[in-house]
């Protein structure tokens, strides 16, 4: 099998290793990141010179990009992947867009003999990293079956979530939105336990075994502590990806009530030169309210 990769930032380049040390022969693109490409071809991928032609040296293409402008542009634009595409080419979108987007997109694709899947992925860079990444799929079963094997190698959950086309999108905008309300509660239980005196890290290890405990505490309380805010997701991608949960909540009239109030916060952060921060730094929003600092 012939994999194309459209892609190489912060998660898409180790998600792209990952496929090369499981064997895979592999073509690679990224137009914005060339030290990435570079060190992918260092890995043992071949060089793309473009999307179209990634695309006609392989049987699928992976696309890993920002948000559904980008993935329209990898796809439909002058030398783009619809451009190199042979008949009956796969397409599996990993990036995180707005549900009825990849609908659309995919829809498109289909007119021009071209099969697409949707497939978000969560886990942060430490997941693609590893290949523990959950990764949720949209779109035809067959198309799921016939790539499980491949995915399996950068995921260590990979999920069917519906026959329709933006369904592994709908379910990462759940997953989006349960995260950062998690990070959000987080900061400010530990805001209020740190102003009441109370050793931050004496809370963490005192309530992360009973309900409150979660993943997310897990992950991102010890980067808290630690004033560590180096990105795994940075704060400006995951306002992207409320911003789709906001645009597609209002569309279905289902309350956002949380999530507007958090996206709030994750802007107030952008504005303030902290939106390439890991989204643990919503943390700093109640730092500058209170003044008091979480560390351990």
């Amino acid at each position: 099998m012939k994999v194309g990769f459209v892609g190489l930032g912060i998660m898409g380049k180790p998600m792209c290793k990952n496929l090369l040390k499981a064997g895979y022969e592999v073509t690679a693109f990224d137009p914005f990141a060339k030290a990435a490409l570079d060190e992918v071809v260092e890995a043992g991928a071949v060089r793309g010179e473009s999307n179209a032609d990634v695309a006609s040296k392989s049987d699928v293409v992976i696309t890993m990009v920002p948000n559904s402008p980008h993935v329209r542009s990898a796809v439909f634009d002058k030398g783009g992947i619809a451009e190199g595409a042979k008949e009956g080419l796969d397409i599996i979108d990993m990036s995180s867009i707005a549900p009825l987007e990849s609908k659309d997109i995919a829809a498109k694709c289909k007119e021009r003999g071209i099969n697409m899947m949707d497939a978000p992925v969560s886990g942060g860079e430490p997941g693609a990293i590893a290949g523990t990444l959950s990764i949720m799929c949209g779109g035809p079963k067959d198309l799921f079956d016939k790539y499980f094997d491949l995915l399996s190698v950068m995921g260590g959950s990979v999920v069917h979530c519906g026959d329709t086309n933006g369904a592994g999108n709908t379910v990462k905008l759940a997953n989006q939105i349960i995260v950062a309300v998690n990070i959000a509660a987080c900061a400010e239980a530990y805001s209020l336990s740190t102003m009441a005196g109370v050793d931050p890290e004496k809370v963490f290890n005192a309530i992360k075994g009973g309900l409150a405990g979660s993943h997310v505490m897990d992950a991102k309380v010890p980067m808290m502590m630690d004033g560590n805010f180096k990105p795994g997701f940075r704060i400006d991608l995951h306002i992207k990806d409320l911003n789709n949960a906001l645009d597609t909540g209002h569309g279905l009239g289902t309350p956002m009530v949380l999530t507007s109030m958090v996206q709030e916060m994750m802007q107030w952060l952008h504005n303030n030169g902290c939106g390439s921060d890991d989204h643990s730094a919503i943390l700093k929003y109640y730092e500058k309210i209170t003044g008091v600092e979480v560390r351990k």
